[in-house]
């Protein structure tokens, strides 16, 4: 799936990345899976992620994201947005590849991290959401990492809002 992104490389620009990031060192291995999630946690020493992490970070454009909460044999689905309606960023990071013919593309994957209250009443873990003043200090890759590890905690849940949406929500049918 291809999705607005903004690279740490062109940050004025809006591009369209594959979502699931390889490595750059995997790139034209077949036996690679895209990962679509990177832990925050880890991100700067897993050997997949930390050299990304180092000088490749973006933004992931949304404005709201869905997680599924069991009830017993099924899932119900969730919509978890801004309270004010805003959009957002997502913490995320990059790489460039080439697909079968050579052409380049990029990938990205987003960071997660422990749900905070109000997520945590459905899932574990969430999104790493950025406030809007930090979002360039993200994108810095001249910036000390400890400051953009600092970036990556969960986002204050009385800023967020939840609810249930129609399961509809399961099927490529509907966008």
């Amino acid at each position: 799936q291809a999705l607005p992104v903004i690279c740490n490389t062109q940050p004025q620009e809006i591009t369209v990345s594959a979502w699931g990031f390889v490595p750059e060192w995997a790139d034209g291995r077949a036996d690679i899976k895209p990962l679509i999630n990177a832990r925050a946690e880890t991100v700067a020493t897993k050997p997949t992620f930390r050299q990304a992490f180092r000088t490749k970070r973006c933004l992931i454009l949304t404005d709201g994201f869905y997680e599924w909460k069991r009830a017993g044999k099924s899932k119900v689905p969730h919509r978890i947005a801004l309270k004010s309606g805003a959009p957002f960023a997502f913490a995320g990071i990059w790489s460039t590849v080439h697909d079968p013919s050579g052409h380049p593309y990029t990938t990205f994957a987003v960071l997660t991290i422990e749900a905070n209250e109000l997520v945590a009443q459905i899932h574990n873990r969430m999104p790493v959401i950025l406030h809007a003043r930090d979002e360039a200090i993200w994108l810095d890759p001249r910036r000390p990492l400890d400051e953009a590890q600092a970036l990556l905690v969960p986002f204050p849940a009385d800023l967020l809002t939840l609810y249930e949406v129609s399961p509809k929500i399961n099927s490529p049918v509907y966008n």
